[in-house]
């Protein structure tokens, strides 16, 4: 049990620090204590209980020697140990000091056991996650895979959060397990290894790749053609945004590796759509599923096309250091804290005893860095979106499913949900060899397609095809071992190694070393199809008759034969979510559902205007960039839309703001706002009400001008002579997202004025739209009509920030707690610069609004000449305790494009340091 010694007194400066700390808390405090109404007595020590002794020494068993815990004025921790494994008991103590509620909420996540904590509203999201099986995944990952020195590792980290977590309790551990007794008596478990490992696999949920996808295009062939799908998934442009890796780049492929008679198909035609037995159910069936997965980015971030990531490396031969500079930023959901904790992992001695000296992005509830760098070697990651999953349709009777012609029987186990303050529920996970059966998690199953032919169906749900989910996380790996392989690599030779090991998710690896080298390393598990029976190449596009084991994965890509590159001639390799590899270069399928190189093209845009005749690019470059706002359709759209004939002055007004604009979506920008407002309002002419109604999402309604309105709009005095308009446009509309693939689609669109999908099948407010001009004249109208209602009349007074704004949410009580709760956890708002698919990604979806709902997670910048001088930033701060000095200190900064400087070396980060706590045995 750890036990407190007196700490140090505290220097002048964190007296006025505390002086502030106190009067935000009684402030605070004072609000809660007026208005709580709940029975409870929030008092300073409730909101205070919880934040970490910085200073002074505490003992900890188990540590064979002390461990210096070194904080800078940000409240990044920097560990120092003589042993591996005092390092990550240690890690795993100063983790559970910050964050042990976003630790907590995790791994019930994780392991399928959310309703424990909030009560029934999340049954749903347990039973699912339950089938899916993370936790299972992850305990055989422990016993069967990974090695006994990361076992030894992880046992280490658990030792050291069981620690923290015997001196403390309740609100000591976080406020809001305070708010939380509201509810219910909930007291945490002691920590186990499987909570760490079983994190892995919610993030590969998050980055699984095309799912989506494949049940969209599936749904869609409900009322839409062949060809209209394909418009709507349009082939990469390989000619006009470069892949990462070129064909010399490849690792040669022997006979052994040779994928002789796996041609990939030219991507028409829908697979498993004629197949026999696949109609009606299928498209009810997948409907249902459809939703259910859109329930579980509640807790983990939404996903859509626009999410990705940016991460790219110059060689030292186009930069002011001569060595390499190294960039990343990650996009994820925005979170309250940041997904990221920032900490360093050092050695005492770096030796074969205890071999790390490394700083980074860690997850907090898992012990070493997944980001960063260590003496010899930094990395960087952004999603490969390689298809990783496919969903099967099953015929099934109550406990068997048909495969290759024969009945085979379900393997099953039995699952208990408990409920606080409820009953528990037990389920009944069902799977084929596929994988489980993903579609029993849903109410809405009963109403399964009538026409399936599939006899005798399970009676929970009717009759109809069961799904099941075939996904390479659901399958042990060794990627935990590969995170600490990482740790330690020290040139590209052991980096690939590791990378062997890293199976989901699969990930772009970037890398940079200090002897100056740049690589690049495609990692993961990725299936290999075989041939349906008709002989054409399967591609995972759609989903596949489970009872045909022709659809069956056939093998993984071999490693050895996954794209890389190192030192390639043009000295830079950049990675954001583009295709790898050209796919006539390469004789495997990764994916066709690439993200367009929207992001990445930009960044190789930036790099070569800076390197042209011999320019230099410096860190501060490589800073600027990641703020690089510039709107890849804007530069696209808008000669179009500037060449419209607009008579009536009110849009027209408008419509000058596209005038002389240089396509940057800057926060005070009115020409950005106005723009983004006409592409959302375009995307729900030209798409809303063709698309399958499965495919359709409730859309906000509009306060524009009546219809029959035909007096000049300056009679309008004030917004009162406006309407809102519900109407057949804006009912249950289908709208696309907005991210980079429906730029390729508009793309091609542009160039045929009179294409089918410019008409918009005319209702009251549409009627005699028929071409491209007229289409677009009608959204800047209607953009023009959206932003009077939203940000008023004077076009003056328009920015882009009012419309794009960010509020930081904790991801359980800040978005379902009660109101106040939701006041003390979450943060915001911010009015941001940036845009879909800009560098600067801070995404919004045009289904919704232009709210953003995706953000830079992070932002680093390793410099690869001298260490101490790499920069990076967090998206809140390094507590994860409400009204901590560091919960959110970092936000303001981020917002502006700033990094904070990153100390390394034992010498800079002593001269940064802000307070010390030792860990004593």
């Amino acid at each position: 049990m750890p036990s407190r010694e007196e700490s140090t007194a505290p220097s002048g400066k964190k007296k006025r620090k505390g002086r502030r700390a106190r009067l935000i808390v009684i402030a605070v405090v004072l609000v809660l204590v007026a208005g709580v109404g709940y029975g409870v007595f929030w008092s300073i020590s409730t909101v205070r209980a919880s934040f970490p002794e910085t200073t002074g020494s505490i003992q900890l068993k188990d540590m064979s020697a002390p461990v210096q815990v070194k904080r800078d004025g940000s409240g990044v921790p920097q560990l120092y140990a003589d042993t591996s494994e005092d390092l990550f008991r240690a890690q795993g103590f100063v983790q559970a000091q910050d964050r042990f509620w976003e630790m907590d909420v995790r791994r019930h996540l994780t392991a399928g056991r959310l309703s424990e904590m909030f009560g029934s509203d999340q049954v749903e999201t347990d039973a699912f996650l339950r089938t899916l099986g993370w936790r299972e995944i992850a305990q055989r990952e422990y016993d069967t895979k990974l090695s006994g020195e990361t076992k030894k590792y992880l046992k280490a980290y658990s030792d050291g959060v069981n620690a923290y977590l015997e001196d403390h309790d309740g609100a000591e551990l976080s406020v809001e397990y305070a708010a939380l007794s509201f509810k219910n008596e909930y007291k945490p478990q002691k920590w186990t290894p499987i909570d760490s490992v079983a994190w892995l696999k919610a993030m590969a949920w998050d980055l699984r790749g095309n799912m989506q996808d494949e049940i969209d295009r599936s749904l869609a062939s409900s009322r839409l053609s062949a060809e209209q799908i394909e418009d709507l998934y349009p082939s990469y442009p390989y000619d006009r945004n470069r892949p990462i890796v070129d064909r010399g780049a490849v690792n040669p492929l022997t006979k052994e590796f040779d994928p002789k008679g796996e041609e990939q198909s030219d991507g028409t035609g829908v697979q498993g759509a004629t197949s026999p037995g696949v109609g009606d159910g299928l498209q009810t069936q997948l409907s249902s599923l459809s939703k259910t997965l859109d329930e579980i980015p509640a807790l983990l971030g939404p996903s859509g096309n626009g999410i990705g990531s940016n991460s790219w490396v110059v060689s030292g031969a186009h930069t002011t250091t001569g060595k390499p500079l190294l960039a990343n930023d990650p996009h994820l959901a925005p979170q309250m804290p940041s997904l990221w904790y920032q900490m360093g992992l050092h050695c005492n001695q770096v030796s074969a005893k205890c071999p790390y000296d490394v700083a980074g992005y860690t997850f907090s509830g898992m012990p070493g860095v997944v980001i960063g760098h260590n003496q010899d070697i930094a990395w960087g990651m952004t999603n490969l979106g390689a298809d990783v999953s496919d969903l099967y349709l099953e015929k099934v009777t109550t406990d068997s499913y048909l495969y290759d012609g024969k009945q085979r029987p379900f393997t099953t186990r039995k699952e208990t949900i408990k409920v606080a303050g409820g009953k528990a529920r037990h389920i009944t996970v069902r799977s084929t060899k596929h994988g489980p059966i993903v579609s029993d998690r849903d109410d809405e199953l009963e109403k399964i397609g009538e026409k399936a032919p599939v006899g005798d169906a399970a009676p929970d749900r009717g009759d109809g095809y069961a799904v099941s989910l075939q996904w390479t996380a659901l399958k042990p790996s060794k990627t935990m071992d590969a995170v600490f392989q990482l740790n330690r690599a020290s040139d590209f030779t052991e980096f690939r190694a590791a990378a062997a090991n890293f199976a989901v998710p699969s990930q772009n690896l970037i890398y940079a070393d200090t002897k100056g080298n740049i690589g690049y390393q495609a990692p993961g598990q990725i299936p290999l199809r075989g041939k349906d029976k008709n002989g054409k190449p399967i591609d995972g596009r759609y989903p596949a008759p489970g009872w045909d084991s022709a659809y069956d994965w056939t093998k993984y890509i071999p490693q050895k034969a996954l794209p890389y590159e190192y030192n390639p001639k043009r000295g830079y390799i950049v990675t954001a979510n583009q295709a790898v590899i050209d796919r006539e270069k390469y004789p495997y399928l990764l994916t066709d559902d690439w993200g367009y190189g929207a992001r990445s093209q930009r960044i190789t845009e930036l790099i070569e205007s800076k390197v042209k005749d011999g320019g230099k690019i410096s860190t501060d470059d490589m800073q600027t960039m990641q703020m690089d706002n510039s709107s890849e359709i804007a530069k696209l759209l808008t000669p179009y839309l500037l060449k419209i004939n607009i008579k009536d002055d009110y849009v027209r007004d408008a419509q000058k703001l596209l005038e002389g604009w240089d396509y940057t979506q800057d926060a005070d920008s009115a020409s950005a706002a106005y723009f983004n407002a006409v592409w959302r309002n375009t995307l729900k002419l030209a798409f809303g009400n063709k698309l399958p109604k499965e495919l359709r999402v409730k859309d906000q309604c509009l306060r524009v001008r009546p219809v029959n309105d035909t007096g000049p709009v300056e009679d309008l005095d004030d917004d009162s002579d406006l309407i809102t308009e519900c109407g057949e446009r804006d009912k249950d509309v289908a709208q696309p997202d907005g991210g980079d693939r429906w730029f390729e689609v508009v793309r091609k669109l542009l160039k045929d004025p009179k294409n089918d999908w410019w008409h918009t099948n005319g209702n009251q407010t549409t009627r005699g739209i028929d071409t491209r001009d007229q289409l677009l004249a009608r959204a800047l109208k209607d953009a023009r009509y959206e932003l009077t209602s939203k940000l008023g009349k004077d076009i003056d007074t328009w920015s882009w920030g009012r419309l794009h704004q960010l509020t930081i949410k904790n991801q359980t009580l800040g978005t379902k707690g009660p109101g106040f709760v939701q006041w003390l956890l979450n943060r915001g708002p911010w009015n941001l610069s940036g845009g879909e698919a800009a560098v600067n990604a801070t995404g919004w979806n045009a289904a919704g609004g232009y709210e953003v709902v995706w953000v830079p997670s992070m932002r680093m910048v390793v410099n690869l000449d001298n260490l101490d001088k790499s920069r990076w930033i967090n998206l809140t701060g390094a507590s994860g305790h409400a009204y901590h000095e560091h919960y959110d200190d970092q936000t303001k900064k981020w917002v502006k494009g700033e990094l904070l400087d990153w100390p390394f070396s034992k010498q800079a980060v002593s001269e940064a340091t802000d307070d010390e706590l030792a860990l004593t045995p």
